[in-house]
């Protein structure tokens, strides 16, 4: 994992089958921005070598917060470090807890939609429309039995969504299930579990991991873990949770200024971004990001684990009654 202070870009010209190509490369340092801007010059004179060893290479890196191109690091304002833990702001506005080996796992699980419910219920309404103008004559009629219908519908409707649920489970409570169930193969794991806005997550406390070994692959796998988060934790080679509200779920409209929220920001432009910070703060007082629901499998917990737990807890307000946001 490498969440770095300073950054820079490079870039150089060169000549090449009568074209005239110019090479960008991002630099990053921990120490200073000149060592960032010497560490980018060493990456342009990199790329510069492979072109010229007739190698496929991007011409530029993308700019982007988290996950870009393979090899670069996590590009967001760092707001505090915790060990070889680091919080960062991401490009929408809500601070992230990274970690290189305390094992997070998100696990979406979206309510089922009722769209086929509504569209087998308008396909009834004309049906019923046309079988019945050839039956009625009076117009007014045939509205008033429309109306039924669709009162009737929709009251079925729900209650057979309500049954469902209870009786073939919402995706929910199925994802809960499939991390319960890898609780009970695995008795030397111990998790803790958190609801999310839209379904779990996952704190593994037991052991420290390597986010691109097998074994967490296979554990992500069993628990139906997100896909692209998986892909950002082999990618980045860390775990990570967000830890404060999305602004949206808190009723702010307006995006993390300026866009795009991918930092470093100009000198210009940093009154803007706080002034969005500072409203995205106090709103977010009244809100959680998660809430703890239960520990599952051991009670094993490991030094490591235990200071992130006490970490993501606080920050995400995981113990208080506020609404997840």
């Amino acid at each position: 994992m490498i969440v770095p202070r300073y950054w820079a870009e490079a870039k150089r010209q060169i000549d090449q089958d009568d074209r005239r190509l110019t090479i960008r490369r991002y630099g990053w340092s921990d120490d200073s921005e000149p060592a960032a801007q010497q560490h980018a010059e060493d990456r342009v004179n990199e790329a510069i070598k492979r072109i010229e060893a007739g190698e496929q290479t991007l011409l530029r890196e993308p700019k982007v917060a988290y996950n870009g191109a393979d090899g670069l690091p996590i590009r967001e304002e760092i707001i505090s470090r915790h060990e070889d833990a680091v919080v960062t702001r991401n490009s929408y506005g809500a601070l992230c807890l990274n970690t290189p080996d305390v094992l997070f796992a998100d696990v979406d699980a979206p309510p089922s939609s009722s769209c086929a419910v509504y569209f087998y219920t308008l396909f009834l309404y004309a049906a019923a429309y046309f079988v019945l103008a050839r039956l009625f004559a009076d117009a007014r009629s045939i509205w008033l039995f429309l109306l039924g219908a669709l009162f009737f519908v929709t009251i079925f409707g729900s209650v057979w969504h309500w049954l469902v649920d209870r009786l073939a489970r919402s995706p929910k409570a199925k994802a809960r299930q499939r991390i319960e169930r890898f609780a009970n193969r695995s008795q030397d794991w111990s998790l803790r579990l958190y609801e999310t806005p839209m379904g779990w997550r996952v704190l593994v406390t037991h052991a420290t991991f390597d986010p691109r070994s097998d074994e967490v692959r296979d554990f992500f796998q069993a628990i139906g873990a997100d896909p692209t988060y998986r892909r950002m934790c082999f990618n980045q080679n860390c775990f990570r949770a967000r830890v404060s509200p999305k602004p949206w779920r808190m009723g702010i409209t307006a995006h993390l200024r300026p866009r795009p929220g991918i930092w470093p920001v100009s000198a210009e432009r940093l009154p803007a971004r706080t002034q969005w910070v500072q409203h995205y703060e106090q709103q977010a007082k009244a809100y959680s990001a998660c809430r703890f629901e239960a520990s599952i499998g051991s009670s094993v917990i490991c030094p490591k684990a235990s200071a992130i737990v006490k970490l993501h807890d606080v920050l995400s307000r995981a113990q208080s009654p506020e609404p997840m946001a």
